[in-house]
């Protein structure tokens, strides 16, 4: 359990209390940000302050502007050298770091401050470009930050303020290493700030030897304590899986579906399509561009299924999304309750389905265990009464529907001392989001592929601002 530090100052009652910059507090009202959430309240006084913090708290919880804002504030009137960001901020995959990224840009934008995000997936030579220009804070997956710190096209000497965001799920993907080898590179007198939803195991060691003295802020209950989310474990036959997973994508409103693998999910999406049913694939088999392509077609409705495998389960919000669906049960309790973090976010409601069959029972049974989550068990049919109380399933209209995509394209290779544009353990995690810096302090709109012709995907918009951001 990561180690008690001297006792913080007592929660913020409104931001206007806070000691911030006055064009950051004008930003919050212009977003329509008008109260802290819980962990910003905790930990905005401490942050502002200098302290190192360590805050846990389940996704949707508002972490992004707690650590945001407090990082935004310690660095606003500085400027950047080229190549020698003053803030950073490390995330695990390309999602997570394009929402950080989006949710800060209009703070950014009132303080002048200069973002870049550096992934993989995306042209590290735009990157390189973004980060020789002059960016006063980096958000980064590891692996791609690795390749550009070998390369010569960035040094962390200089940042003064680091963040790690969503760290258990760094430790669970393989990069405490590389996590460990840049921040043995920040300054030693810098502040650092933690973000987990546990604070257990690897994570405790990245605490003892990184945060010096840290103010400890656990806020949330665990994920499934949130009484606004409703769990449900449905018992169905393995010859009526697939019909009960479409009947349920048919219904009215959006749902996530969840399955192990790559392959699954392009078999599942192709079947939903062909049913009349407008789904999306979402996995690291994907180029950036598609991925993105894919978000934005979710988020604005062209698409009411997103079919993903565990690159979704974190870094992803959606504004009013009630349903999570289970299709393949998850591995472990720590997948089950970030899944289900994708609904019931900052006081929303929402469900968790689990879809079970009879060789699939005990295991799942000691999953939500572990979870701690009391689900309803309910035997289902494709066409039963129960499944559409549960679920709101409808029967599809048999009517094939095409969305549109963009190519796939090959990820950029790195160039020069650097290693490929894959980033993270195996070319995993270290892949998200988007590849350059904006003067406006958000994520500039294309990379260009391997030809210099420019990428076709869109800036996928972010959900509506919030605290929860």
């Amino acid at each position: 359990m990561a180690p008690a530090g001297t006792p913080g100052l007592p929660p913020a009652a409104s931001f206007g209390e806070l000691d911030m910059p006055a064009p950051l507090l004008e930003a919050l009202g212009r977003e329509g940000v008008t109260a802290p959430f819980p962990i910003q309240a905790a930990t905005l006084p401490d942050s502002l302050g200098g302290r190192d913090v360590l805050g846990r708290g389940q996704t949707g919880s508002g972490k992004t502007l707690a650590f945001g804002l407090a990082l935004l504030a310690r660095t606003a009137g500085q400027r950047a050298e080229p190549r020698r960001p003053l803030a950073l901020v490390l995330v695990p995959t390309r999602e997570l770091a394009q929402q950080v990224t989006e949710a800060l840009a209009p703070y950014a934008k009132a303080v002048r401050l200069r973002t870049a995000t550096v992934v993989g997936g995306l042209s590290i030579g735009r990157q390189a470009a973004a980060l020789r220009n002059g960016a006063e804070v980096v958000v980064a997956t590891p692996g791609r930050l690795r390749d550009l710190v070998e390369r010569g096209d960035c040094r962390l000497d200089q940042v003064r303020t680091t963040v790690l965001d969503e760290a258990d799920q760094m430790a669970d993907m393989g990069f405490l290493p590389q996590v460990t080898a840049l921040l043995d590179q920040v300054r030693p007198d810098g502040q650092r700030m933690l973000f987990s939803a546990t604070l257990d195991r690897d994570v405790d060691r990245l605490v003892r030897r990184f945060l010096s003295d840290p103010v400890v802020h656990s806020v949330d209950p665990p994920a499934g304590a949130v009484t606004t989310m409703e769990h449900h474990i449905l018992r169905v036959s393995t010859d009526d899986k697939n019909a009960v997973a479409t009947r349920i994508a048919a219904r009215d409103g959006r749902v996530i579906m969840f399955v192990h693998t790559k392959r699954a999910v392009d078999r599942l999406v192709r079947r939903l399509l062909a049913s009349g049913v407008r789904a999306g694939a979402l996995h690291g088999g994907k180029s950036q561009n598609q991925r993105n392509r894919t978000l934005e077609q979710f988020k604005d409705g062209q698409a009411t299924v997103l079919v993903a495998t565990n690159v979704a389960a974190r870094g992803i919000h959606v504004d009013n999304l009630d349903l999570v669906v289970n299709v393949d049960p998850p591995a472990d309790h720590k997948d089950y309750l970030h899944r289900g973090g994708r609904t019931a976010r900052a006081g929303e409601s929402g469900s968790v389905v689990t879809l079970v069959t009879p060789d699939q029972r005990r295991e799942v049974d000691r999953m939500v265990a572990a979870a701690g989550v009391s689900p309803r068990v309910t035997p289902v049919r494709s066409t039963g009464e129960e499944l559409v109380r549960i679920t709101g399933a409808k029967e599809p209209s048999g009517v094939p529907v095409v969305l549109a995509a963009p190519p796939a394209e090959r990820p950029q290779r790195a160039r020069g001392g650097g290693s490929s544009g894959r980033s993270g353990a195996s070319g995993r995690g270290g892949s998200s989001g988007r590849g350059s810096a904006s003067g406006r302090g958000g994520a500039s709109g294309a990379s260009r592929g391997r030809r210099g012709r420019p990428a076709r995907g869109r800036r996928t918009p972010g959900a509506a601002s919030s605290a929860s951001s």
